[in-house]
């Protein structure tokens, strides 16, 4: 049993995780976790809240519908009746719980409902004598929804006149996306160089809040009914009376559904609904169980958040078997070969998938797979593919282990394992794949931050021998005439363009070459402090192992990876020839001004997060590290501060969880003397 104050403050960092995730989910269709991560975090609410109800918040995220009304989408409408959401449950043993409380107190002749939970967004459609008037989405559940009607009715599913129909009738629904369409809408992303969308559910949100309804309507969003509201004029006993009174009449509804007594016929129709998964045109995440007297359903007890009268069984995380073709070999700017297994397409969580990593050969060997195999494929954390394992009693005969070839798959070079390392790397030192990776890491951002110099002109330069290092990136004003004429980077205005920002990263500092050198170990935040204490390229190249162990941060293996990469005569030719170009090589610094350089956040780990009011992030981290600080991509326990602006998010959350001092750019500022 947790002490009380320790449970106190796990609640509090539980409720600010789920707000946020909630927002994330619902308003921003952008989730950060998988559903079953999300249902672990409110479990662990939910049970803490429970042992000590005293100190549960009236407002918990575990009382509260998810979403929030948002007015980017519509008018915002009251809700007539509230569109509550569903109590999850992950065990057959809550199932058959609430099917023994319903029995007790209706009688064991009750009827349940089982039917498929869609993955998609809530709808409820309000018909006046038989005609559409409002679409209203679930937005806070409980006072305020969105007007979405312009998009509803270029659904086709939704029905824009009702035959016999009573005076009022308010019915819910899941808009949703079958996977065919999910998949033409994210090739045609593709295709215009767009973001990608994670899964139908949040393209299927996307898509009903926007305000282009010709953009809905191309999408080729679904609906399916799944609840009665409200109605007037009209009376009926049953959920199933409704469904058969709407389908008679063109609605949709949902498709499949048993109509159980017993326990064992409830549990027996969530096994079908979960056998059937693979083979539906769209996704689903549970069974619901519902009562099926609308009566009794009066009479259940709603909780602020979820009604009272039905539950959802969610099912395990999705896994599927598949037959593995092939194992590609790709490698990358250091060197290592990766494998990636290629196996017969799959559905998987929304996606189709058809690639996998394999790591390493320690991790085939752990494995033990090979090609032909027929294998288990899941997603971790719903998002990345990744093999479980193979199936033996499947194995077709003759079929080996994978094993990684002793030469490269670009160069046929000699490849090796690292020492103390499960990596294989190409030894090649003129390896294409290698030197495209390398050039694109030395013009990318983080590097020389040539604007515009993308993977497809690096690799068709390449391609052509234009360039064959680093170096030649600076000679192909040369050829300025010949790659306008052929076209290589675009016409004359697009080669301009692109050889004015290679002229413009010259003058960049030298930190950023070094960084773009691509020696082991050396990113851009080590390559500043080595600049830092060093003050120029030319220094870093005459300097011994032992003087840069010197500089903060820096090891005896990473100072050896740069002593051994300037006593390389190919690589010292190359600092020469860009010297030659007029890069910036720095200049030298004397001890007095190293020392002064050490700033006031010297030694201090910054994390910036969020948009900050006066400056970009970017211009913040070079503010710190000029200063003597660091600047991380993730919270951890080393961070000292976190710089948080507007919209911080996750790593917001985390630092509060981990006690982190929280500064605006204001403080950060004061703390500077500025």
């Amino acid at each position: 049993m947790m002490e009380r104050e320790a449970a106190d403050k796990r609640m509090r960092e539980l409720e600010e995780l789920l707000k946020y995730h909630n927002i994330k989910y619902y308003d921003e269709d952008a989730p950060e976790i998988t559903d079953r991560e999300y249902d672990e975090l409110s479990l662990e609410l939910r049970a803490l809240e429970k042992e000590y109800p005293d100190l549960a918040d009236a407002k918990s995220p575990t009382k509260q519908v998810g979403g929030h009304a948002k007015r980017e989408a519509g008018v915002l409408i009251p809700h007539r009746v509230p569109m509550l959401s569903i109590q999850d449950v992950f065990t057959k043993e809550e199932v058959c719980h609430f099917v023994r409380d319903m029995k007790e107190r209706f009688g064991e002749a009750t009827e349940f409902v089982v039917e498929t939970k869609i993955d998609g967004l809530s709808m409820s459609l309000r018909y006046e004598n038989g005609n559409l008037t409002t679409a209203i989405t679930r937005g806070d559940g409980r006072d305020f929804g969105e007007d979405v009607t312009a998009n509803a009715r270029v659904i086709p599913d939704v029905v824009e006149k009702i035959s016999d129909a009573p005076d009022y009738l308010e019915v819910r629904g899941e808009v949703y996306m079958e996977n065919a369409a999910f998949d033409a809408v994210n090739e045609k992303q593709e295709l215009l160089g767009k973001k990608l969308f994670a899964n139908p559910r949040n393209c299927a949100a996307g898509t009903l809040r926007q305000l282009d309804t010709s953009v809905t309507a191309e999408r080729g969003l679904s609906m399916f009914v799944f609840n009665l509201q409200d109605v007037r004029g009209a009376q009926f006993e049953r959920h199933t009376d409704v469904y058969e009174f709407l389908r008679k009449r063109g609605v949709k509804t949902i498709e499949q559904y048993y109509v159980c007594v017993s326990e064992e016929e409830v549990l027996e129709a969530i096994d079908k609904i979960g056998a059937m998964r693979g083979e539906l045109a769209y996704d689903i995440d549970g069974a619901v169980v519902k009562l099926n007297s609308l009566e009794n359903r009066k009479q259940c007890q709603d909780t602020a958040k979820n009604g009272g009268y039905l539950v959802a069984y969610k099912y395990p995380p999705e896994e599927k078997e598949t037959v593995l073709r092939d194992v590609e070999l790709s490698v990358g700017r250091t060197g290592r070969v990766t494998p990636t297994a290629v196996f017969d397409p799959i559905r998987l969580c929304g996606t189709t998938v058809s690639r996998a990593t394999l790591h390493n050969q320690d991790h085939i060997d752990e494995l033990d797979v090979g090609i032909g195999d027929t294998i288990v494929v899941y997603k971790s954390g719903e998002i990345i593919p990744k093999v479980k394992y193979a199936i033996k009693e499947k194995r077709p005969e003759g079929t080996v282990r994978f094993r990684i070839p002793s030469v490269c798959p670009v160069c046929g070079a000699p490849v090796v394992r690292d020492e103390d390392t499960a990596d294989m790397r190409c030894t090649g030192s003129s390896c294409p794949a290698q030197m495209e990776r390398h050039i694109l890491n030395f013009v990318g951002r983080t590097a020389m931050d040539i604007k515009g110099f993308g993977e497809t002109y690096v690799a068709e330069l390449l391609r052509q021998g234009y360039i064959r290092d680093i170096g030649d990136i600076y000679r192909l004003e040369e050829y300025r005439d010949e790659l306008i004429e052929k076209g290589i980077i675009g016409k004359e205005k697009n080669t301009d363009k692109l050889l004015a920002s290679i002229e413009s990263s010259k003058s960049n500092e030298p930190f950023r070459l070094l960084t773009g050198l691509g020696i082991p170990n050396v990113g851009r935040s080590a390559a500043r402090a080595i600049l830092k204490k060093f003050g120029s390229i030319d220094a870093v190249e005459q300097a011994a192992a032992e003087e840069l162990t010197e500089v903060r941060d820096i090891g005896s293996i990473t100072a050896d990876s740069i002593a051994a990469y300037f006593h390389d005569e190919g690589n010292r030719a190359l600092i020469s020839r860009l010297r030659a170009y007029g890069l910036n090589m720095g200049k030298a610094v004397s001890e007095s001004e190293s020392e002064s350089e050490s700033g006031l956040l010297e030694g201090k780990i910054f994390v910036i997060t969020g948009t900050l009011p006066g400056m970009g992030r970017k211009e913040a981290a070079e503010l710190i590290e000029n200063n003597g600080g660091r600047v991380s991509g993730s919270v951890s326990k080393k961070t000292d501060y976190l710089l948080a602006g507007e919209n911080a998010g996750s790593k917001l959350v985390k630092a509060q969880e981990l006690g982190i001092r929280i500064i605006s750019e204001n403080e950060l500022m004061a703390m500077l003397g500025m």
